[in-house]
């Protein structure tokens, strides 16, 4: 907008130079009435002029401000529209499916769908909006438009890649996504209605559980889980796409087809296990690995969703492997165990799988693992777990909500409640306290606070407040009215000290 207003204020400027527009004029698409190009690069210029012209013609259309150079219509009907045909080829420009009806729906000032693309809806509002409130009149706007200069480049598919040229044309300047250009990998060299057909039935369908690819780092996260799982090696975030190319050519013997279902089949496991799954039994295995962000783990868990997806294992056998690996980085987490070394750790894991006893060879291969990678033992885990400051341990929530609904066919949400300190966190630790905890209140204070023994789950936080143990303890909503267990073996003990502290925790120790 900047550069049409200036063009449009300056009469020297016969016209300014906004770049190239490079497509493919011949080989992939039949000639018809309406002859159709592949726009290789300059799609975003394309698009953005497209959403500015059909902003200023609705401008026009509500008289808004004074247009005498072009109407509403001549505007549409030279730049937007081919006015004598229907369907698609009514509009000169066609963008990727999941904004293409959006995009149409706005130039036929339909109602939107409820999957429109907000990009689209958001950058015609913004030009229609910045046009309305400048200084200029659409005259002069529409002036301005006109000295825009492209210059373009016709490519002959029997001669030219395009995916090659679309490569080095977008080598600089604004980078593409990952996501956008291995889909543009997938597709840009086929004929039409193979295009249509796998992006329909596969790339469209994932685009939507993936939110439409918004977010573009799921997608990337995904295919470098995915080429983590196929070839063992971890490629760098920024690097998955010239990684999935050297996969792609290392695998000559499968097809585009064949690679893109193979992709289509992991980014749904991938989305089940990030995201949302219609199954509630594996959900629950997902929701511990999600809260704990075992990212890491996912190259492993995608091969097991397989094996389950073909029946190699169990549903009970999935869940007990879910189980196994968040007690394995749960376990280290609390054992302050470095994380450095789990994406190796589970790159390497599906290799180590034995079909034939899955649950026994998954556990042994965990199990054997030595030194920072080990599995910490029972005893390790219960001796740490006692001294933990729990209260800061990113993952509190999670161990509170375990110990707190072991073995209930009625779990309990943890978030409905807040994190309650028995003997309170002031630093001025209140007269009753002090007598409360003894002689050694300072160090039994300053060593016990925020661990286990002393942690519970409360809805009346404010209402314990600072107040002394036995208040604590007996007024309504304290400890000996809650319905909670965790608060039970508080509300047993008549002296809150170091050996009520130290006997909490034990009695709070379970195998996980």
């Amino acid at each position: 907008m900047e550069d049409i207003e200036r063009a449009a204020m300056d009469d020297n400027m016969s016209g300014h130079f906004i770049g190239s527009v490079v497509y493919v004029e011949k080989g992939l698409y039949h000639v018809t009435s309406v002859p159709k190009l592949l726009v290789i690069d300059g799609q975003q210029r394309l698009t953005t002029l497209s959403l500015i012209l059909a902003a200023f013609s609705e401008l026009i259309q509500e008289d808004e401000k004074e247009a005498s150079l072009i109407t509403a219509k001549k505007a549409r009907n030279y730049y937007l529209l081919n006015q004598d045909e229907e369907d698609e080829e009514h509009y000169k420009l066609l963008l990727t499916q999941k904004d293409r009806a959006t995009y149409m729906d706005l130039l036929d000032n339909r109602e939107l769908n409820d999957e429109y693309s907000n990009r689209i809806v958001e950058n015609h509002s913004y030009y229609k909006e910045i046009m309305k409130k400048s200084k200029l009149t659409l005259d002069e706007i529409y002036q301005g438009i006109s000295k825009l200069i492209m210059v373009d480049i016709s490519l002959d598919r029997d001669k030219d890649n395009p995916q090659l040229i679309f490569e080095s044309l977008n080598s600089t300047g604004l980078d593409l996504s990952q996501a956008d250009l291995i889909r543009n990998y997938f597709l840009m060299g086929l004929e039409e209605e193979k295009q249509k057909r796998l992006y329909n039935n596969y790339w469209s369908k994932l685009e939507k559980r993936f939110g439409h690819l918004e977010d573009t780092r799921y997608f990337d996260r995904f295919i470098r889980d995915y080429l983590t799982l196929k070839t063992g090696n971890i490629p760098k975030i920024d690097f998955v796409y010239e990684a999935f190319k050297n996969y792609v050519w290392q695998n000559e013997e499968s097809t585009i087809e064949e690679i893109i279902t193979e992709v289509f089949k992991y980014g749904n496991y991938y989305i089940n296990l990030t995201l949302s799954v219609d199954d509630p039994l594996l959900d629950v295995g997902f929701k511990d690995i999600r809260t704990l962000k075992v990212d890491v783990s996912y190259p492993f868990l995608l091969k097991v969703y397989d094996d389950f997806t073909n029946n190699l294992i169990t549903r009970e056998d999935f869940l007990e492997i879910l189980k196994l690996v968040s007690s394995y980085v749960f376990r280290r987490a609390i054992c302050a165990i470095p994380t450095n070394s789990l994406n190796k750790t589970f790159a390497s894991l599906i290799k180590e799988v034995d079909l034939d006893a899955y649950i026994k060879s998954t556990k042994a291969a965990l199990l054997l693992r030595t030194s920072y990678r080990r599995f910490p033992s029972n005893e390790e885990f219960k001796q740490e777990l006692v001294v933990k400051d729990v209260y800061n341990f990113r993952n509190r929530n999670t161990l509170l909500g375990k110990l707190e609904n072991y073995n209930r066919k009625e779990p309990i949400s943890v978030e409905n409640y807040t994190i309650e300190h028995i003997m309170p966190q002031n630093k001025n630790v209140p007269s009753a306290w002090q007598s409360e905890l003894g002689e050694e209140w300072k160090k039994i204070h300053n060593t016990y606070l925020h661990t286990l023994g002393n942690i519970t789950l409360t809805g009346y936080n404010s209402e314990l407040s600072d107040r002394s143990f036995k208040e604590k303890s007996s007024l309504h909503g304290g400890f000996k009215d809650s319905p909670l267990w965790l608060n039970q073996s508080v509300a047993a003990i008549e002296k809150w000290n170091e050996t009520a502290i130290k006997q909490r925790a034990m009695v709070l120790q379970i195998e996980q």
